[in-house]
């Protein structure tokens, strides 16, 4: 059986939803690929050159910057999911002027897309806000600075439920990226000068994560529960 790094950056459940799934009922083995996933947030480009990589977004700025020719093979997810959290008192995100914002560095997909929204609603993120750049991890730190009142408003990823932090932490969502901008975020790319467009193991993981996307569209009970497990503070309700 063949191995091929698969990696993904910042913790998000919907870029492992789909490898859970796969992973747990064998389409992997299946393909006679053993796919070992991999957190490649602190990655240099070159290490991730070797891998095949789940963020779209990232692989395409990479491509936009530096000409590296990251091929996109599938796409799983259309819109970003990101969330814009802030405290209760502020009810838009006009009123986030002159406050603290954590978001992600500018040159990492997140924070590129948070610097187009911000601007779009007339904002610029390097003047009417104070910009703190924050590695995602899993967004606990995130909270907690929202709660004690160290930031204004957040970025936060899929691995926190935004209705969740509303109703248990007190938190206002004033906006959900996926409702601004539509860009392929998530899926399988590789760069093909590292890992061709027809080496077999790239080939079986696109056709095993197919596979465990029309099994979660056909049973979707099956995806929710691979959701709750990556999740791990959230109820059944949740």
């Amino acid at each position: 059986m063949t191995e091929l790094d698969f990696a993904y950056v910042g913790l998000g459940v919907h870029e492992e939803v789909v490898y859970s799934v796969a992973d747990e009922l064998g389409y992997y083995a299946d393909e006679g690929v053993r796919v070992s996933i991999r957190d490649g947030v602190r990655w240099d480009d070159e290490r991730l050159r070797q891998a095949a990589v789940v963020g779209l977004g990232r692989t395409l700025l990479i491509r936009l910057l530096a000409g590296t020719p990251w091929t996109m093979l599938c796409v799983n997810t259309e819109r970003p999911l990101f969330w814009l959290m802030a405290r209760a008192e502020f009810a838009d995100v006009s009123e986030l002027r002159g406050r603290r914002v954590a978001m992600h560095p500018g040159l990492v997909a997140p924070g590129c897309f948070t610097r187009i929204i911000l601007r779009g609603r007339g904002l610029d993120p390097d003047t009417d806000i104070e910009a703190a750049p924050m590695h995602p991890g899993d967004y606990s730190e995130h909270i907690r600075m929202l709660e004690s009142g160290e930031l204004d408003a957040a970025v936060i990823g899929s691995t926190w439920s935004p209705e969740q932090l509303v109703a248990e932490r007190g938190l206002r969502l004033l906006l959900f990226f996926g409702d601004e901008l539509q860009i392929p975020t998530t899926g399988v790319a590789v760069d093909p000068s590292a890992v061709g467009l027809d080496d077999p193991r790239a080939r079986g993981v696109v056709r095993a994560n197919l596979r465990a996307l029309g099994t979660m569209l056909a049973d979707p009970a099956l995806g929710a529960e691979h959701v709750r497990r990556l999740l791990p503070a959230a109820d059944a309700a949740t």
